[in-house]
């Protein structure tokens, strides 16, 4: 197995370079990935309920600003992959007729 040292260690790293990794990938939402960055630090620093998940956000905007590229960007970033996040369209539940799915 990996030493738990090393992960920390990697874990730490990818913290520190979480917003350099985030804006690879996601371009003009310099505030988004900033406030996202620093949830997830804040979270993984310990300054959270540990039953509680590490973090919940809600992305709106208009189509094509990069709502889903970041988080499938901080997923990757974060745990190895972009499946490995929920993401619930809510584009679906527009029409109050259709709140009842």
């Amino acid at each position: 197995g990996v030493p738990l040292t090393q992960l920390k260690k990697s874990e730490s790293e990818r913290l520190v370079n979480l917003e350099k990794i985030l804006h690879q990938r996601v371009i003009g939402q310099d505030e988004a990935v900033t406030v996202v960055a620093k949830a997830i630090r804040r979270a993984r620093s310990g300054l959270k309920d540990p039953s509680r998940p590490i973090g919940s956000f809600m992305f709106l905007g208009p189509t094509g600003v990069g709502k889903t590229e970041l988080a499938k960007a901080l997923a990757a970033a974060m745990f190895g992959s972009e499946d490995n996040m929920i993401r619930i369209d809510m584009s679906e539940y527009m029409e109050k007729y259709s709140t009842s799915r």
